[in-house]
């Protein structure tokens, strides 16, 4: 078995297994969860695919089975399943057990107008770098719809957000190569700021929170539009 078919494995079982607990039955969820993951998980592949294609990234054959559809490795595939199945578990978890927990909204457009203020600039000096650009454009256009349309999502997603990196770092700094003799995947540095958070580049970590806020966002007016019905 593949180290990337593992990793995706082991992220996604305790979290599907737990998704049926009495308590939190983040199962019932199900019905708009997983259109928004699958929604998301189209954007980002038809990304991930094109990336590829020109050379923004390319993934080692060491670590994956060998199959794959349209130049990504079935790993590659299962990755937009796995990971953001298990990142947005912990996020209803702790919206469920910590309810009261939230930021005030003065504090989330503060948030945004900070992030604005640090992203934007690195964006218009770096433009044209394929990774930069495309990423930290989208994170900006998604978190400005959502902070004016449904502002609710960042009161606690800006804080899960930071408990998502723990365990996402773990997994995206093995894919990177941190404690491993090779990276899963190898990033083209002409492309990107060259910043590494150990392993990992500085623009995965607005890639995670782009993937995970679409799926909270489109969940969001799915569920919106059954209870109108």
């Amino acid at each position: 078995m593949s180290l990337y078919l593992i990793l995706n494995l082991a992220s996604f079982i305790i979290p599907f297994l737990y998704s049926f607990e009495k308590r939190m039955r983040f199962s019932s969820r199900w019905k708009s969860f997983f259109p928004a993951l699958l929604v998301t998980a189209v954007v980002f592949i038809a990304w991930d695919i094109f990336f590829t294609k020109i050379g923004v990234w390319h993934f080692n054959p060491r670590y994956h089975t060998g199959i794959e559809i349209a130049g990504l490795p079935i790993e590659e595939w299962l990755f937009f399943i796995c990971i953001p199945y298990a990142s947005l578990f912990i996020h209803f978890a702790f919206h469920y057990f910590f309810p009261k927990v939230r930021l005030k909204l003065i504090r989330v457009w503060q948030l945004y107008w900070l992030i604005v203020a640090v992203v934007l600039p690195v964006l218009l000096f770096n433009w044209g770098k394929w990774y930069t650009t495309v990423n930290y454009s989208l994170l900006l256009l998604l978190l400005t719809y959502t902070v004016s349309k449904a502002p609710q999502i960042l009161q606690t997603f800006f804080i899960t957000f930071l408990i998502i990196l723990l365990p996402f770092a773990l997994v995206n700094g093995i894919l990177t190569g941190s404690f491993i003799d090779e990276p899963v995947v190898y990033y083209n540095n002409l492309e990107n700021l060259n910043i590494r958070l150990g392993t990992i580049p500085i623009e995965d970590v607005g890639y995670a929170f782009s993937m995970l806020l679409m799926t909270l966002v489109i969940m969001e007016r799915l569920e919106n539009k059954n209870q109108k019905k």
